[in-house]
């Protein structure tokens, strides 16, 4: 019985079969968003086709010059970019198109930063040019802010007619300097001054309002300061925490009392401070278990922000309430993958910072999703990957490279590199004693 028992193996997961499935599936919700309207939609179908091609692009040219199996998340990241291009495009198709470009424009940013990660000695030489370029950018602003505000806030810069956030890139230098910090040897200067940079940064999201990044920052710095040794240093940075955390309170007490004083009580005043939550709720009751198809919701023409904030609510009421489940456990994937990831990572340094990232992102995805739907208090965040935006697509995708990196996986090509430079070596020694 026992000699003639097969042993089960695990098959590894055919990622081109999966690219194929995810392809078919952009490319008929592309199509059902650029068909909703009266006229076809030209730019909408377009966004999708261009990222389908792109994903092939990546996915074929990883898979052949640098042998590399692991796709896992870059499937899930393109699986909830494609989402938000066909929501988007659905709703505004010239911005779908717009969208694109900043999906690729994140992507290479992903790429370059799992190269710079495959060495950890030169991470270690840029964690303070990366600490001060963080600083600088908040620092501006912080001084821009005080002139220009958006809806009580300001986070946002303009320069040469964009837009952008710099919170939403200071959270991948956070989050690279937290792991830089926390993975060299443990001494009082460097908890030191990764706290008081943390301070810095909370801080100064403080002054310019942005209540919900800030909140994203303080619970970043938690992790990392969990992920670390667990001694009394961590201790230590975790109460520090706290007080940062009592400090936004105190801060935002009456700020926060006049922003949120319809929370749990939306249906009070559905006309005024609970318009948006309201939309969103009754389109997702509307939309049931399956949904009432692309373009046939109400949340999209009456909703504020729909696109970016209230995303989450066409794609409940239009997609099905499912689908809206599904696109959180894709989160919830990412988050997984890290821990799984960190157990076996080379570093330390890639650890802490794929659990951190991941952490980041899953927060700032229950931030949004709980505050659109009044089980906490609404922030004002995107979605990450999905809703509109680019600052906050291309910090998401540089993000993911994080827990990327913490793959071991990933840098296979690097250890048969070595393990083919080594062998050369021994066959030339080999040779020279001979000779």
């Amino acid at each position: 019985m026992a000699k003639n028992k097969k042993i089960t193996r695990i098959k590894p997961i055919n990622n081109f079969l999966l690219l194929f499935i995810l392809s078919v599936f952009q490319l008929g919700t592309g199509y059902l968003a650029a068909s909703c309207g009266e006229k076809f939609e030209f730019p909408a179908m377009l966004a999708l086709l261009c990222l389908v091609a792109t994903e092939w692009v990546y996915l074929i040219f990883f898979y052949t010059a640098f042998h590399r199996r692991n796709f896992e998340l870059e499937l899930i990241a393109f699986f909830l970019s494609g989402v938000g291009l066909a929501t988007i495009g659905s709703v505004n198709p010239d911005s779908a198109f717009k969208q694109f470009f900043l999906v690729l424009a994140g992507i290479l940013v992903f790429i370059f930063l799992v190269f710079l990660m495959g060495n950890v000695d030169l991470c270690m030489k840029l964690r303070p040019l990366v600490a001060a370029g963080a600083l600088l950018f908040l620092f501006v602003n912080v001084i821009i802010g005080f002139f220009h505000k958006t809806n009580g806030a300001g986070n946002w810069i303009e320069i040469a007619g964009f837009k952008l956030q710099p919170s939403e890139f200071v959270k991948v230098a956070f989050i690279f300097v937290g792991a830089a910090t926390l993975e060299k040897i443990q001494t009082s200067k460097n908890i030191i001054l990764f706290i008081g940079f943390s301070v810095v940064c909370v801080g100064s999201l403080i002054v310019i309002r942005d209540l919900g990044t800030a909140l994203i920052f303080f619970v970043t710095f938690l992790i990392l300061a969990f992920m670390n040794s667990g001694d009394v240093k961590t201790i230590a940075a975790a109460l520090t925490g706290a007080g940062m955390g009592a400090a936004i309170l105190l801060k935002y007490r009456a700020y926060a009392m006049r922003r949120f004083s319809s929370y749990r009580h939306v249906f009070d005043d559905p006309y005024g401070n609970g318009m948006q939550q309201t939309r969103v709720l009754v389109g997702i009751a509307s939309g049931g278990l399956f949904g009432l198809g692309i373009g046939n919701g109400y949340v999209r023409s009456t909703a504020y922000a729909p696109i970016s904030d209230s995303i989450f609510g066409i794609i409940c009421e239009e997609w099905g309430f499912l689908f809206g489940i599904l696109l959180i456990l894709s989160f919830v994937a990412i988050a997984i993958s890290a821990i799984v990831n960190s157990i076996a990572s080379r570093s330390a340094f890639y650890s802490i910072a794929a659990v951190a990232g991941a952490g980041m992102l899953l927060f700032q995805c229950a931030l949004n999703v709980f505050g659109i739907t009044d089980i906490l208090p609404l922030t004002g965040v995107t979605i990450p990957f999905v809703s509109l935006g680019g600052s906050s697509m291309i910090s998401c995708w540089g993000i993911l490279a994080f827990i990327k990196a913490s793959d071991v996986r990933t840098y296979n090509y690097l250890s048969n590199r070595n393990i083919k430079r080594a062998q050369k070596e021994q066959l030339a020694q080999g040779g020279g004693q001979a000779r």
